[in-house]
């Protein structure tokens, strides 16, 4: 994976738009311009230079697992028997839709995933039949979330 390095700066009217999105991306942008002070062709014009530099992309729904049925969400830190295999690893873990996010990590574990269940036994099912499963994993180690107590965005 290739991380950027490059920084991009933005002024304070950058930070307003964006603040105001980031607490609710579908809040008018007319709205925002008249709060702001400037028009709203100003702010689309600002909102293409911040998605072109690569600061946002995109906008996206939040889903709410609980009334999905999605109760348990657990950490689980995953040895591989070599390091060589993490990108078999996470192409593999890629195809099971419960694994909402996956971290290449120092430490112990070679992978950190972030996973959704439905309840305690399809947690264990998960880990038995699909995740210990890999080619690869020597282990897991399960962290279960008791409650998502901080869910936000880096503050401008």
């Amino acid at each position: 994976m290739k991380i950027n390095s490059l920084i991009v700066e933005i002024d304070g009217i950058d930070k307003e738009i964006l603040r105001d999105l980031m607490e609710d991306a579908r809040k008018p942008i007319l709205q925002i311009a008249n709060k702001i002070g400037i028009s709203g062709a100003a702010i689309h014009q600002r909102l293409r230079k911040l998605e072109q530099s690569g600061v946002i992309s995109g906008s996206k729904f939040t889903v709410n697992n609980k009334i999905l049925g999605y109760n348990t969400m657990a950490f689980v830190g995953i040895y591989l028997d070599k390091a060589a295999r993490n990108p078999e690893a996470v192409r593999d873990l890629k195809k099971i839709p419960e694994v909402l996010e996956c971290h290449y990590t120092t430490g112990n574990w070679s992978i950190l995933i972030k996973i959704i269940c439905r309840d305690n036994e399809h947690l264990m099912q998960l880990l038995n039949t699909k995740i210990q499963a890999i080619e690869g994993v020597s282990r897991t180690e399960t962290f279960i979330s008791l409650d998502q107590q901080i869910d936000r965005q880096i503050q401008l």
